[in-house]
């Protein structure tokens, strides 16, 4: 037998696909999305035949749904990273 065979009963070490770095990502993702969720809840009237405006406001029409988006940016930026890269 030569010096090249390797045993056959070692197993491959198996690896996430994922580390830390990728998982500190999505969570700070999903984080921002469910903040948008929360900031986009609400303005509602409690009385049915009186119209609110409170639904209008800046939190619900562009920051919520900003920070929504931003946290899936967050997401794929994570999905993508790979740690495994070395910097030159």
């Amino acid at each position: 037998m030569g010096k090249n065979q390797k045993n056959s009963t070692e197993q491959p070490k198996q690896e996430f696909i994922f580390q830390k770095k990728n998982y500190m990502f999505m969570f700070i993702g999903i984080a921002f999305i469910a903040l948008g969720f929360i900031l986009m809840s609400g303005g509602g009237s409690d009385d049915p035949n009186v119209f609110s405006e409170d639904i209008y406001n800046f939190q619900r029409i562009r920051l919520a749904p900003t920070l929504v988006l931003i946290g899936l940016g967050i997401e794929v930026y994570a999905i993508l990273l790979n740690p495994h890269k070395k910097k030159k």
